[in-house]
């Protein structure tokens, strides 16, 4: 074999090698990304009630001023799914996430509180706050109704854009409100909140 017939064989070789060996290399398939909003019927059901407002109720509504941090509610992620808190960037206003939140006695008044966004691994080992709000600016000021408590538009509420500076959490992995009372409302019979987050499949 010649010296020419060397290199143009070895040159065919390698395109031919290196294209197919590229075409039979799996590809990453991703979903982009889409918003989605948490409230009380996406919770776990089990082996606490979470997804039912009696089941955060029960909770929530034993808290008497000034209680410790306690987990009110909790959504385990499923199979090949990611989720951050919040959704879209700050440079977009109007696409970024906004949510709201509430504990009242309807007709009397409100509970106020600290409410925090929290992300765990499986065996919450690892637990991170996310952020931190007084719930104060999470809602209306018209305890008439839980209806009445929820802003009506962007400008009364409160924007949660993606929260990139902390890792997705996957399957298995937890979102988690905790919550510690500063006022209790006089008689709670009502809670709601819906909150941003960013999904991945």
């Amino acid at each position: 074999m010649s010296l020419l017939d060397n290199i143009i064989g070895g040159s065919l070789g390698g395109i031919l090698g290196g294209g197919l060996s590229s075409l039979a290399r799996p590809t990453a398939e991703t979903q982009p990304p889409f918003m989605d909003h948490l409230g009380i019927t996406d919770g776990d059901a089990a082996p606490i009630v979470y997804n039912t407002m009696a089941g955060v109720l029960a909770i929530i509504g034993a808290l008497a001023a000034g209680s410790v941090w306690t987990k009110i509610w909790e959504m385990t992620v499923g199979a090949q799914m990611t989720y951050r808190w919040g959704f879209g960037s700050p440079q977009y206003a109007h696409n970024q996430g906004y949510m709201w939140f509430v504990s009242l006695d309807e007709t009397v008044d409100f509970q106020a509180g600290k409410l925090r966004l929290v992300q765990a691994n499986a065996n919450e080992t690892s637990v991170k706050t996310v952020k931190e709000l007084d719930d104060t600016r999470l809602h209306t000021a018209d305890v008439t109704s839980l209806a009445t408590a929820i802003p009506g538009n962007i400008n009364e509420m409160v924007a949660l854009p993606e929260k990139v500076e902390y890792k997705q959490v996957g399957e298995d992995s937890k979102l988690q409100l905790w919550y510690r009372c500063i006022t209790p409302a006089t008689t709670e019979d009502h809670v709601g909140f819906s909150i941003p987050v960013t999904v991945r499949q």
